[in-house]
């Protein structure tokens, strides 16, 4: 059963992605610009130039995964950032997903562990 949590990491790629790329297509997307192992067991994103789809690629202990969303109506927004790569954390994956612009939104003070 395919689940993310908030203890995995995301990695967005900033980049264009053909959304025909499969497993072996996005996994080198991930080599060449994300610069990040794969077999972690972390989320990478890829975005469509139109911004209406988004695959997500993980492995999950026996194979990769891909998670695919095609929206009927509007866009995902593209966060703010420099470079091919940007980590985000699971409330900001939520939101993406959710269609709620992420720099919109007010935060209240939490605790986090420093690592």
């Amino acid at each position: 059963m395919l689940s993310f949590s908030s203890r995995q990491r995301y990695f967005l790629y900033r980049g264009v992605t053909d959304m025909r790329k499969g497993f072996n297509g996005l996994s080198g997307l991930v080599r060449q610009y994300l610069d990040h192992e794969l077999l972690s067991g972390d989320v990478f994103l890829f975005l469509n130039r139109r911004r209406d789809r988004i695959k997500l690629l993980v492995w999950d202990r026996t194979g990769f995964v891909v998670w695919y969303k095609v929206l009927e109506r509007g866009t995902f927004e593209l966060p703010a950032g420099e470079g091919d790569r940007l980590e985000m954390s699971w409330t900001d994956i939520q939101l993406l997903l959710e269609g709620i612009e992420i720099k919109s939104v007010k935060r209240r003070k939490r605790y986090s562990r420093t690592a």
